[in-house]
């Protein structure tokens, strides 16, 4: 192999190429010392003839030159389209070039010490496009990203800077970072040219600059220099296995949320979480230790929140039990989908056995009796969260004529009296996991099928769920207004409409001070609430009020002796267990309720702090103040902020929320290596494709209803017909107004405890939960059959 000193830098560069078979065009080098010896012309003609017919390119190969410590590009002569019988004066030429280069070094080098410069007679190509290639940014000094210019043609004008051409950056996996709007290259060539780069650089242990050229579709490399600029680092190996899943996640926080949003969940979620393995037996010392688990149970990737599963089965693996049956526990979860073995089996202490498995099992008896105990006091503890809630949120502080001081204030008595006293709620959400789901798989097991149907009838019409309460209102408020004939007025004018009626403008302001927090989304705190903008909420009282009058729902009370008749035993296990699982269902939808209140109370006082920071010139708009974090904007009130340009902040969070939304949805579950930051792409699950006419999901309220269907994605702006079949991704409380007027619900997300499945069950009407792809199998305006019974959907019309 010819070395730099013998032949120069590119003669040098292009002799590995072909060693290593990556074929450049074929060449020779007429060294310096010989360049006089070729003036008969035999030995040239000689030479020309083994590397084929012309035309040919002739440059200059000196030592130096196309090296990692300069690359002395444009100090010498370069001549294409070179005919046979003009070689040897383009030699010459491009050999008497040399001296010009003595002012680059003297730049560079502060000295001169110019060798003699040999050249190069290379077979021309009349490629279709060519350009060169960085196989690390030279910009950025970014190694994990391709660089790939182009133009039509040669790339002679590209390489002396005459035309910008087009620019690809990839990652080394092949992703397109930023592509062209007018493309030379396809998105394959890009590809193409890019992994032609890596594999020079690894062959040749260091980032390489190409140039290459593209002849009949068919790549070629021209030329292989290292990169002169300075790069960063290496970074350091990292094949961590990281998986984000929303699939319960997305019913409280759907689509894009917000950075204040974001910041305040994590927040919630990592106080809550504390006290439940607390709650559950955990050691104070060892939730301590994994402070890291708790405080990173939540995900944002792409704007969208997702739950990082091995955090949550860190928390799960600290849980009294765990050791005893890890394949239950993980249950526990209830994802959508398996973790794998990879992730799960490098958490948590190994399965026991023998005394340690006696030793676990005393721990868990102790927990048992603990959540017992816990049990019974439940009552007890919903009255005080009660009252604690009660005296937070009705302290009476005028938001509208707070300073920043005293709303920062408030918002401390949320986190201290509310936030970091989440018991009530924590208790009777583990009790009423247990109790549904045991109460349902015993009645499964006794009674099969019948069960199940057993199971949501005793669910029905409790009579007491504060969330039924709104669609009752909206049917009382509807009723008036159809008395009244002004149900387009109210469409069109809004509260407009209602001027020369007080009785129904003072139900309708009645709603909203009782439920004006419970909007679509009404855990985003960015969201739009009734206070701020009744139009669903008289969108769905002008709908009911065209709908023809609805009788309530009766509901017969199940006859348990018809069920266990002979079984006396079995009859009032069954029975006992089940009421209780009623009760602790009811509590909970009524405690999430709370929870609304809260988040409500939260959203009202963070706008006052952004009228606050607007009227300070610190943001441009009032509402700014959700693409900050909780802990920037009290850093900014308290004098902890590291950050005093908010305005700044609020402009690139701003811009980064655009570029999320035109991004496609990540999808239910992604895994990615590595950090989070340095992962340079993700694997997302591909939605299996639904076909045929009748598919099944799981029924959580029984009835049956044939009626057309209307799949609504955002409730804010679309609006269901009175006696039409909600279809939906997701739901939470906010949609109450939608659910007003459907006959049924179909939802893709969900279990027989989703707040959908809750309000239909109360509602009376058939709901089916956990169908997958629901949104694109089924069309608006398509009759469809719902039973709610048995979790079937068929359509009518095919």
């Amino acid at each position: 192999m010819p070395s730099v000193q013998d032949v120069g830098g590119k003669a040098a560069a292009l002799s590995r190429l072909e060693s290593l078979g990556f074929a450049p065009p074929k060449f020779f080098l007429i060294h310096a010392d010989s360049l006089s010896e070729l003036v008969n012309g035999a030995e040239l003609t000689a030479k020309l003839k083994a590397i084929g017919p012309g035309p040919y390119a002739v440059r200059s190969s000196a030592v130096g030159e196309d090296s990692a410590q300069a690359s002395y590009a444009g100090q010498f002569e370069t001549r294409l389209n070179v005919s046979r019988e003009n070689v040897l004066i383009a030699a010459q030429n491009v050999s008497a070039s040399g001296p010009g280069a003595a002012l680059y070094e003297k730049a560079r080098f502060s000295e001169a010490h110019t060798a003699r410069v040999h050249v190069i007679v290379q077979q021309m190509l009349v490629p279709e496009c060519s350009g060169i290639a960085f196989s690390a940014d030279p910009v950025t000094g970014d190694r994990t990203s391709v660089v790939v210019s182009a133009v039509q043609g040669l790339g002679d004008r590209l390489v002396s800077g005459e035309v910008d051409g087009e620019t690809w950056t990839l990652k080394h996996d092949g992703t397109v970072v930023s592509a062209p709007e007018l493309a030379v290259l396809s998105e394959g060539q890009a590809r193409e040219v890019a992994a032609l780069a890596k594999r020079v650089e690894s062959a040749f242990g260091e980032p390489q600059d190409i140039e290459w050229a593209i002849e009949d579709g068919r790549l070629h490399i021209l030329q292989a220099r290292p990169i002169t600029t300075p790069l960063r680092p290496v970074p350091n190996e990292d094949q961590t296995l990281l998986i984000f899943d929303n699939s319960n996640i997305v019913e409280s926080y759907p689509g894009l949320v917000s950075p204040l949003t974001y910041s305040f969940a994590k927040y919630v979620y990592a106080r809550v979480y504390r006290a439940f393995v607390g709650l559950l037996g955990v050691p104070e010392d060892q939730i301590a230790e994994n402070a890291g688990v708790f405080d990173n149970m939540l995900g944002r990737i792409d704007g969208r929140v997702y739950y990082n599963l091995g955090n949550w089965y860190r928390a799960l693996a600290l849980l009294p039990g765990f050791s005893i049956n890890r394949t239950h526990m993980e249950s526990m979860m209830g994802v959508s989908e398996p973790l794998p073995d990879e992730l799960t089996a490098s958490i948590g202490p190994a399965q026991v056995t023998g005394a340690r498995k006696v030793r676990e099992m005393l721990r868990v008896s102790a927990v048992t009796l603990q959540i017992i105990g816990q049990a019974v006091l439940l009552p007890r503890t919903r009255r005080r969260f009660y009252e604690r809630l009660d005296k937070a949120l009705g302290r009476g502080t005028d938001l509208d004529q707070a300073n920043l001081n005293e709303l920062a204030q408030e918002y401390r008595v949320i986190e201290a009296h509310l936030l970091d006293r989440w018991d009530a709620p924590l208790v009777n959400d583990f009790l009423c996991m247990i109790a549904f789901g045991a109460s349902r798989s015993l009645l499964k097991r006794w009674l099969g099928d019948e069960g199940l149907k057993l199971h949501n009838d005793v669910m029905i019409g409790q009579g007491d769920i504060v969330s039924a309460e709104p669609p009752r209102l909206i049917e009382q408020i509807g009723r008036m207004v159809r008395e009244a004939g002004i149900s387009a007025a109210l469409r069109e004018q809004g509260l407009d409409a209602l001027g020369d009626f007080p009785k129904i403008r003072n139900e309708v302001d009645a709603y909203i001070d009782r439920f004006g927090d419970r909007c679509a989304e009404e855990l985003k705190l960015e969201s739009r609430s009734l206070r701020e903008d009744p139009t669903p909420l008289l969108t769905a009282i002008a709908a009911r009020a065209e709908r023809s009058e609805r009788v309530d729902a009766e509901f017969a009370k199940p006859d348990w002796g018809v069920f266990f008749k002979g079984r006396p035993f079995r009859r009032l296990a069954a029975r006992a267990l089940t009421n209780w699982a009623k009760l602790r269902v009811r509590d909970r939808e009524n405690l999430r309720y709370e929870r609304t209140r809260i988040f409500g109370h939260a959203r009202r006082v963070f706008l006052a702090m952004g009228r606050e920071f607007h009227a300070l010139g610190k943001i441009e708009e009032q509402r700014d103040i959700f693409f900050l974090t909780v802990p920037e904007i009290l850093g900014a009130i308290e004098g902890s902020s590291l950050s005093p340009d908010l305005a700044k902040q609020v402009r690139l969070r701003k811009a980064k929320q655009t570029d999320f939304a035109e991004r496609p949805d990540p999808g239910e579950r992604v895994t990615m290596r590595g950090s989070y930051s340095a992962a340079q792409s993700w694997t997302a699950g591909s939605p299996e494709e639904v076909t045929g006419d009748l598919q099944r999901g799981t029924g959580c309220s029984t009835g049956k209803v044939t009626a057309l269907a209307r799949v609504i994605r955002d409730p804010r702006r679309e609006a269901l017909a009175a006696g039409e079949v909600l279809v939906a991704k997701h739901t939470d409380p906010g949609w109450i107004a939608v659910f007003a007027n459907a006959s049924a619900i179909v939802v893709e997300r969900g279990s027989p405890l989703s707040h959908s499945a809750i309000v239909a069950r109360e509602l009376g009407i058939p709901c089916v939960v956990g169908l997958k792809q629901a949104t694109t199998w089924i069309q608006t305006g398509e009759r469809i059959e719902v039973d709610g019974e048995f979790g079937t959907i068929r359509k009518c019309d095919g």
